[in-house]
């Protein structure tokens, strides 16, 4: 009866709208020899493709880990949560993940699903690092002090591809177009924001599309009646694959260019064909000189039969920076955590880091170091390949 009563006060505080100051809920004891990583995020749907990437990431960090010692002597096993990239679903997960004594969160994939579900690991003291969450207040509001990342945020993103837009591109008339989602919205206003203050170009559509009802030709039309030579999409891949392939089955001219949510594999196998020459931003890529990420590409491979999705290095990172920290500190505390997480640049698969007061990773590389790092990708030969990295010097 205790028990049901204890997931019930945990169901309740998820459930309200405005986060009140309460005392820590502390979750239950750890077993004696091992550390339970929470890896919440979509592991079913239209995204389970980044989904299922993150947990690979951690499992892969686990075993490596593991196979030297552990944390602090323990080993670490993997508890996947299921939110499919819906809040009320994230915090159900996060009241599970705390329930069932997680340590530490690897998750979750969507911003929304990290902001929501915050509120419940931020009351029980644990550190929450994301591989894929690149809403900026989740840094850069002071709200969420428990909170890491290894990923770029969302305004470095749409300077990226505004820059790209104007220089690499030549774009002098652009369709900025969006799925009314939290993630793909926020980041075409980020985009029209740089793009008008860059100058030179002219925004000639702004609007967002009904997912619901995914009529994607209405769109296009509008597209090809602005004679827009640059179409910039924020969303995901199901609805930019299908948009690209109208695009190509109207003739439209104009190249098409998406946020990091179409870089995936399950974006080219929509689009078959119509994805060549589509470009797309997405992490920072330092793939062909890191020996770190290209073991890693052999170690999933091996593993699971396929080559990995594009976040695996950013959950990999994300893993190895909490084992190194937390066996500095030789504790799980939080506080101890995160002057760790700080302290020192790590080799990773992702590049040579460590973390801000803020809680968004630097890098470093022949001497300098670099913030909010995001590359630019273009599909060739049904394969996505780097164009360029783009990185804010410090």
């Amino acid at each position: 009866m205790k028990k049901i009563i204890f997931v019930c006060v945990l169901l309740l505080i998820a459930g309200c709208t405005s986060y009140k100051k309460q005392s820590p809920i502390q979750p239950p004891l750890t077993s004696k020899n091992t550390i339970r990583v929470g890896v919440p995020g979509t592991l079913s749907g239209d995204l389970a493709p980044y989904g299922i990437c993150v947990v690979r990431g951690c499992e892969l960090a686990a075993e490596d880990i593991n196979s030297k010692g552990g944390i602090i002597g323990k080993k670490l096993e993997i508890i996947p949560e299921d939110d499919q990239c819906r809040p009320e679903l994230a915090v159900k997960a996060a009241v599970n993940l705390v329930k069932n004594d997680a340590q530490v969160i690897i998750g979750h994939l969507c911003s929304g699903s990290t902001i929501a579900a915050n509120r419940i690991y931020k009351n029980a003291g644990l550190m929450v690092i994301s591989p894929t969450s690149c809403n900026d207040d989740l840094t850069l509001s002071g709200k969420h002090p428990n909170f890491f990342r290894t990923i770029g945020y969302d305004d470095s993103q749409a300077k990226v591809m505004a820059s790209f837009a104007k220089n690499n591109l030549n774009a002098r008339r652009i369709a900025l177009i969006h799925d009314k989602g939290d993630y793909g919205a926020g980041i075409i206003k980020r985009v029209r924001k740089n793009l008008i203050k860059s100058g030179g170009m002219e925004i000639v559509l702004f609007e967002g599309i009904d997912r619901n009802h995914r009529d994607y030709s209405k769109i296009v039309e509008k597209i090809k009646k602005s004679k827009a030579d640059l179409t910039v999409w924020g969303g995901y891949h199901l609805d930019g694959s299908k948009i690209i392939g109208i695009i190509k089955e109207q003739g439209v001219s104009t190249k098409f260019f998406g946020c990091d949510g179409i870089l995936n594999k399950g974006f080219i196998n929509m689009a078959g064909k119509d994805s060549e020459g589509v470009y797309s931003t997405g992490p920072i890529n330092t793939f062909n000189k890191n020996h770190l990420y290209n073991e890693l590409i052999l170690k999933h491979q091996k593993k699971y039969g396929e080559d990995p999705g594009v976040f695996i290095g950013n959950a990999y990172a994300a893993l190895q920076m909490f084992a190194i920290a937390a066996n500095k500190a030789g504790s799980l505390d939080l506080e101890e955590l995160k002057k760790e997480m700080k302290s020192t640049f790590i080799e990773t698969p992702i590049g040579e880091i460590k973390f801000d007061n803020n809680g968004d990773f630097l890098y470093r590389e022949d001497g300098y170091t670099y913030k909010n790092g995001f590359g630019v990708f273009i599909v060739k030969n049904q394969k996505f390949s780097i164009v360029r990295n783009d990185y804010t010097n410090l």
